[in-house]
């Protein structure tokens, strides 16, 4: 969309020309409007209400983020918003409440009808980040004696008020789930012939409690388009759609990326926004941790003050032994992390991939201390030093590819989410182990130097 076009439609709006700006507005795609919507001043978002009809800004409310939604329910008049919510699919109604203060949970639950406002108050009750607190309840359920023509009548009544006809789900008089029937079996079908003979009936489901990177690993295996949702007697709850998974890998994506750089993540209890003191807190507990492991490198070194004071050019070399550590560490770490996160770990043994982290790691080590040796051998002309320093980068590598890896896998085995197994977690452990292994041969052939 160019600058000429945002200068029309925020002069029709201006101008209050509501022709123009339907004309203007309702042509871009959702996320141009999302974007329109960002730039309007306080002032103008109130005009909304005089432009839009309440059903075409739930189609935009649905898509907001939630600080663009909240000023949506700030600044535009409640009425309206009544008529906005009715609109909206309830997993992203419920998604917006739930991120509101308790004053305005209830202020906005009264605005609701009995039926909307039962549904959203079940879906807030399911725990976050499972099946039920992402589904939606607005799909497309038949009866298994219905016909081809009696469905597809029915989807053309109900075609505005669900989230996605790619799949009409089969259910029994008691709604359990009996069969699926994609919208294209559906459409070249005999028109007589009941959905119980189209059905397929070998099901994907989830339950309400299934986790939300489960389902992400379920519907990119299976390549669903939505997954649906059973209770425990097999009744038919809910759905999951893939835009709401992207939404999950994408907020997973970056909670891992922050506790990988071992920062607080933005969404984490704890942190209040972007101001100075809110960045300093989030990153603030790893810093004061990793100080105290680093006084183990610190006393590693001081340990060994004789022998760097008898060859001193062994703490030239110091920093790039600390260094390759860490970063063949990280990149173990990388590895891990996307591996399990991905389910690849699950094809082979740990043993096995420790094993070929460790072969990988023994041939970086082996090319980089000849790199390295080399290096020191022309610039000292001391044969000893460069076999020290050798062998020392080759042991490290080779250890710090297993630990890069080995950690992050084993708090998988304990439960624990593997990402908080940090980069500089990783890479202080690493540099203390390379620390030892280096400073420990220089003092066993500190008689040869």
């Amino acid at each position: 969309m160019t600058q000429q076009y945002y200068h029309m439609i925020f002069k029709a709006l201006k101008e209050k020309d509501r022709d123009q700006f339907r004309h203007l507005f309702l042509k871009l795609h959702q996320r141009d409007q999302v974007q329109v919507f960002y730039y309007m001043y306080p002032e103008k978002k109130a005009q909304i209400p005089h432009m839009l009809s309440a059903a075409e800004f739930a189609d935009l409310f649905a898509i907001l983020d939630q600080d663009q939604r909240y000023q949506a329910w700030d600044k535009l008049d409640h009425d309206y918003m009544a008529g906005v919510f009715s609109h909206t699919p309830k997993d992203e109604l419920t998604d917006f409440i739930q991120g509101l203060t308790i004053a305005d949970q209830q202020a906005v639950l009264k605005l609701l009808a009995g039926p909307d406002r039962l549904a959203v108050e079940q879906l807030m009750d399911y725990p976050a980040e499972t099946a039920g607190s992402l589904m939606t309840t607005e799909m497309v359920k038949v009866n298994n004696q219905a016909t081809v023509d009696q469905v597809i009548d029915s989807l053309r009544q109900m075609a505005d008020r669900v989230e996605t006809l790619y799949y009409i789900y089969v259910v029994d008089e008691q709604d359990c789930l009996l069969g699926v029937i994609s919208l294209r079996s559906l459409i070249i079908a005999e028109g007589g012939r009941k959905v119980s003979d189209l059905m397929t009936s070998q099901l994907i489901t989830v339950d309400r409690y299934t986790d939300q990177e489960a389902i992400s690993h379920i519907i990119k295996d299976y390549d669903l388009v939505a997954v649906p949702v059973l209770d425990e007697l097999g009744q038919l709850v809910g759905i999951v759609t893939i835009d709401d998974i992207m939404d999950v890998v994408d907020l997973e994506v970056s909670e891992d990326f922050h506790k990988f750089a071992a920062i607080q993540s933005a969404d984490e209890p704890g942190h209040e926004g972007e101001g100075i003191l809110a960045i300093a807190k989030s990153r603030l507990p790893w810093i004061v941790i990793l100080i105290f492991l680093g006084l183990i490198s610190a006393n590693l070194i001081a340990a060994f003050e004789d022998t760097i004071a008898q060859i001193v050019a062994l703490a030239a070399f110091m920093p790039i032994i600390m260094d390759s550590a860490g970063n063949v560490g990280t990149q173990s770490l990388a590895v891990a992390v996307r591996r399990i996160t991905s389910g690849e770990d699950q094809t082979m043994s740990l043993s096995k991939r420790v094993w070929h982290e460790f072969c990988a790691g023994v041939i970086i080590g082996l090319v980089a201390g000849f790199c390295l040796g080399l290096t020191s051998y022309l610039l000292h002309r001391n044969l000893v030093l460069s076999l020290i320093i050798s062998i020392s980068l080759w042991l490290t590598l080779s250890v710090s590819t297993v630990i890069g890896y080995l950690v992050p896998s084993l708090f998988t085995k304990l439960k624990i989410d593997p990402a908080v197994a940090s980069g500089p977690f990783i890479t202080t452990i690493n540099d203390t182990f390379g620390l030892l292994i280096y400073f420990s041969l220089a003092t066993y052939l500190l008689h040869l130097l």
